[in-house]
């Protein structure tokens, strides 16, 4: 099982990123996918999550700016940052759940390695 996160890098405030996590090893389509992320010094938080069908929950502080989205056929979920700003500032994770769509990091069953997006002027 693998889930290899992409896309991060150094980003100016007010720019975009689009984050990807290409998945093998599993049977993707029947994972519900989400997005951690955790900045230094502090807990991993949620950020969003899509279920097999395509519906999604977001973190209150990523609606507006953040879209997660996934491609089944390439076994792929991605995020689409907008607006970034320097909290946002962490290494983003994604993480997948054979039970469905969830807020609680301890409930995915398979991590990403994380992806480091640096938000700076």
């Amino acid at each position: 099982v693998q889930l290899q996160a992409s896309g991060g890098g150094l980003v100016q405030p007010g720019g975009s990123l689009r984050l990807s996590c290409v998945a093998s090893g599993f049977s993707f389509s029947d994972y519900a996918m989400g997005w951690f992320r955790q900045a230094q010094g502090k807990e991993r938080e949620f950020v969003a999550t899509i279920a097999w069908g395509g519906s999604t929950y977001y973190e209150h502080f990523a609606k507006g700016r953040f879209t997660i989205s996934r491609d089944n056929a390439k076994n792929t979920v991605y995020l689409q940052i907008y607006n970034l700003k320097p909290e946002d500032t962490g290494v983003y994770y994604c993480a997948a759940d054979r039970l469905g769509p969830s807020l609680q990091g301890d409930e995915y069953d398979y991590w990403g390695q994380g992806t480091q997006v640096t938000v700076s002027s």
